[in-house]
């Protein structure tokens, strides 16, 4: 099986099947180190799992390996962090499967001095591996909530130059652009016009797309223009909300 329909098969299956919950673990503070063993056992599993469907820069696994991914799932899906699956967080969105972050991060081939825009902060765990790559991070969340959270949770864990804010991911974050590169981690209908005025030229956009009854990961770029697109198979995301729903992208 190849790894984007491993990817499409897993998201899938979590989406329309029911997660059993494994109850938090509650730890007294001399079971830390222990736990602490544990997550790193698991995370080196994770990143050999990694390796074996094909992430290839190792950038990119340095950057995984050095985020606690248990700090962005919720307390009861803390056991299941380094599993290699999508999982619950709060406001019913998901934590994205760590190959599917790997593969979008991977594909953004980020150098180090990149200015980032993200759409679709969630709990951050997506910002805080793109903020071990590139210069600055900029994340925009629709759910005002879900904002404050993962940027209280990024400044708790050190990331400074992650940047976060609510609102509609359709219309960017101009007075912060242009951007590098640019990362949708929601599917959407169209690639968003106003997120291409907001990237450099020739600079990549790496989204999932819906096309027909499909959605396709793909890589976009604006050369002389003209939209490129490059198609990496097919995944599984939650529907970008807001205002790309709309026929015109009205609303502001």
């Amino acid at each position: 099986m190849s790894r984007l329909a491993h990817v499409k098969n897993t998201l899938t299956a979590f989406l329309i099947g029911t997660l059993s919950a494994i109850p938090a673990c509650h730890r007294d503070s001399a079971d830390r180190p222990a736990m602490a063993d544990e997550f790193d056992r698991a995370r080196s599993r994770l990143l050999e799992e990694l390796r074996a469907e094909g992430i290839r820069d190792e950038r990119v696994l340095h950057a995984l390996e050095a985020v606690p991914r248990q700090e962005f799932v919720l307390p009861e899906y803390r056991s299941r962090a380094y599993v290699n699956n999508a999982l619950p967080i709060a406001q019913g969105q998901t934590i994205s499967q760590p190959l599917v972050v790997a593969m979008m991060t991977e594909l953004l081939d980020l150098k180090g001095t990149e200015r980032v825009l993200e759409i679709g902060t969630g709990s951050g765990y997506q910002a805080a591996v793109l903020a071990g790559l590139a210069r600055e991070v900029y994340s925009i969340e629709i759910d005002a909530h879900l904002a404050a959270e993962s940027a209280q949770r990024l400044q708790r864990l050190g990331y400074a130059n992650v940047h976060v804010k609510a609102g509609d991911g359709f219309f960017g974050w101009e007075e912060a652009g242009p951007f590098d590169a640019v990362i949708i981690t929601a599917v959407a209908p169209r690639i968003p016009e106003r997120l291409m005025s907001q990237l450099k030229e020739g600079g990549p956009l790496v989204m999932p797309l819906e096309e027909g009854f499909s959605e396709v990961l793909v890589r976009a770029r604006k050369v002389a223009g003209q939209v490129k697109i490059e198609r990496f198979g097919e995944v599984a995301f939650v529907p970008m909300r807001g205002a790309i729903r709309t026929p015109t992208g009205q609303g502001h």
